[in-house]
């Protein structure tokens, strides 16, 4: 039995199947689907699973006769099932009726999209507080209620360093990959890859004659976290040398059925910025699901990241023009958490960036007419300068702007004079 992690999803699941009759899970291979659905559901059709398959296949009906809520774990095997809820859900399912989970976004256009029908929630891997590192001290939930902006009082204690944020980064928010030893994981990581490329690109369609190449545009897009660099600036960096490059639709497709297996989760720009802002740039940052898998296709292993040295200087070739490959793994890691944050308190992340570049804010997380602006700096202090995106972002938004905060890896949590929180990563919560 591996470790029991509490799913900040969990409860958020809970308290939705009381109200909407079907609701579908997605997420990454391996990221904790099936174990939260099964500790809500009471019935378990596990489609990868020949016994369930063989059944599921041959008496699809059974699925709705069955003691609820009725978990389909990997639906997209049987796509078939997908109609067969949401016509349950037409016929008068009762809430909290189906489960399903998938870690593969289905392509196939005859099945109906579930609009109105099936609500569909992702989930992610472990965020810092779902790893049990450290019991926060401050609350989305919290910021978003505050009657007035900027009240919410800002305390609280830690005494998670940054070292200890590069162990989170390179130990993988996947469950089971926990577990393993520094090279176990990197072996583990290896294969995980290798199955995707072998296995997964095949259900999508798509035949790879040259994995590899597939594996440098990745690891081209691993040294551009947390960027908005273009893709074909990406594509550039993984074939430098090549004169026979893979043509732009052929990564277009790869990059797609990347996004359908959930390994990518590019963070959009705020377009509603549009109404403060002029001349906001439009393209999304780059982010893999997991910023263990950025690190090790940049072979940046846990003992790298921590060395002797602090700053070891293998890291430092991926710095260049995109900045501090450390500080842009922290601020996924970071990314990685206000995913989970955001998204059990009904809250979505963008970010803010201006067409010239003088002015970005790293998150904007937004409810309703409410958003709160972060900027993250992998640094146990800040300074004054620190919070001048933040300052010119409160300015232009006005009252929408319920809060913002620099997220760091420092000890204290505290507001300062100019109303900007102050929050260490490990102290920040749903």
């Amino acid at each position: 039995m591996g470790k029991h992690y509490d799913r900040l999803i969990e409860p958020y699941l809970a308290n939705l199947m009381n109200e909407f009759p079907a609701i579908a899970i997605d997420g990454l291979k391996g990221v904790g689907k099936t174990v939260s659905a099964k500790r809500i559901a009471t019935t378990v059709f596990e489609l990868d699973k020949p016994k369930d398959y063989d059944q599921i296949s041959n008496i699809p009906d059974i699925l709705v006769s069955q003691a609820p809520p009725v978990l389909i774990d990997e639906w997209q095997r049987i796509p078939s099932v997908w109609d067969l809820v949401r016509r349950a859900v037409d016929d008068g399912a009762r809430p909290g009726t189906f489960l399903l989970t998938g870690s593969i976004s289905s392509t196939d256009t005859n099945i109906h999209s579930g609009a109105a029908r099936i609500i569909r929630r992702k989930m992610y891997p472990l965020s810092l507080v779902e790893r049990g590192i450290e019991k926060p001290s401050v609350s989305i939930a919290d910021l978003f209620s505050a009657a007035n902006p900027f009240t919410v009082d800002i305390s609280g204690k830690t005494d998670i360093g940054s070292r200890d944020y590069l162990h989170e980064i390179s130990s993988s928010g996947l469950p089971e990959f926990r577990k393993y030893s520094i090279e176990s994981r990197k072996i583990a990581l290896e294969s995980y890859f290798a199955n995707i490329l072998s296995h997964d690109f095949r259900q999508q369609g798509i035949k790879l004659r040259q994995p590899e190449t597939l594996l440098r545009w990745l690891r081209s897009y691993a040294a551009a976290v947390s960027t908005d660099a273009g893709y074909s600036e990406i594509l550039d960096a993984s074939t430098a040398g090549e004169g026979n490059k893979p043509a732009a639709k052929t990564t277009i497709a790869y990059r797609e059925v990347l996004e359908n297996l959930w390994l990518l989760d590019e963070l959009m720009p705020w377009v509603e910025g549009e109404r403060f802002f002029s001349s906001l740039k439009l393209s999304p940052k780059h982010y893999l699901s997991d910023p263990a898998f950025a690190a090790y296709l940049l072979g940046l292993d846990e003992t790298i990241l921590t060395g002797s040295s602090g700053w070891p200087s293998h890291s430092e070739r991926f710095d260049g023009k995109y900045g501090s490959i450390i500080g842009r793994l922290f601020e996924a890691l970071v990314h990685l958490c206000l995913n989970t944050y955001a998204g059990v308190n009904n809250a979505k992340p963008f970010f803010v960036k201006t067409y010239k570049g003088d002015h970005e804010v790293d998150f904007i997380l937004q409810k309703d007419s409410k958003v709160i602006a972060c900027e993250v700096k992998f640094s146990p202090t800040v300074d004054a300068s620190d919070g001048k995106h933040l300052r010119w972002f409160m300015e232009k938004v006005g009252i929408d702007c319920q809060d913002a905060m620099i997220i760091t890896t420092g000890s204290i949590a505290y507001r300062r004079k100019d109303g900007i929180a102050v929050v260490p990563a490990a102290l920040l919560g749903a």
